[in-house]
């Protein structure tokens, strides 16, 4: 792995949405890694070398939906292959608990789908971390819209927290690019919020 982006949007209004999963967890990484994000303007984003490693962290400062000009304006300049990066976003279609590696396949959000378009493929990692989906309450598009733009309930919160905890035990195989050791590890912990299969009283 050599480029890990955390995806979401800038500024203090969105710090705390559904939406800024990826952001919370790149943060982490940073702090794990002592690395420092500092905002690049030639980048669109915030920036951080990892020490001692090729591997660099980016926060898009531009809004979700034009996270490829970040995102190809870093693998440009380093010239880093698409597979080579990771891209760290909310899902809908996961619960809050739940964080998933994959590579390539759908375009679940306009993110990846912007990412994809100027990247000219598919085929990079996704780590996958679930806010749930208002969907079982019949919820329309914009009331989709303005689920991810609002911070989640409490227990929610906790759940991902958890989930990216979880996702940070794992950061080391990512890091040494060895993703299927770190997909069978992520994808057989018990998931957040569970102990031995049993929910936490």
């Amino acid at each position: 792995m050599k480029l890990i982006v955390g995806l979401g949007n800038p500024g203090k209004k969105y710090a705390e949405t559904r939406h800024n999963a990826g952001f919370w967890w790149l943060d982490e990484v940073a702090k794990r890694t002592a690395a420092h994000l500092r905002r690049e303007s030639r980048f669109s984003g915030e920036v951080a070398h990892v020490p001692a490693t090729e591997l660099r962290l980016l926060k898009p400062e531009t809004f979700m939906n034009d996270s490829g000009r970040a995102v190809g304006a870093v693998a440009g300049f380093y010239r880093i292959a698409p597979a080579d990066i990771l891209v760290a976003h909310d899902e809908l279609d996961l619960p809050p608990g739940s964080v998933k590696l994959k590579f390539g396949g759908g375009l679940s959000g306009n993110g990846l789908k912007d990412i994809a378009a100027v990247l000219g493929t598919k085929d990079f990692w996704r780590l996958r971390i679930g806010i749930g989906h208002p969907r079982d309450s019949g919820a329309s598009e914009q009331e989709v819209v303005d689920y991810v733009l609002h911070p989640p309930r409490t227990e929610e919160r906790v759940a991902i927290v958890q989930a990216i905890d979880q996702a940070l035990e794992v950061w080391p195989l990512i890091a040494g690019h060895d993703m299927e050791a770190a997909m069978l590890k992520l994808h057989t912990q018990p998931k957040a919020g569970k102990k031995d299969g049993r929910d936490e009283p």
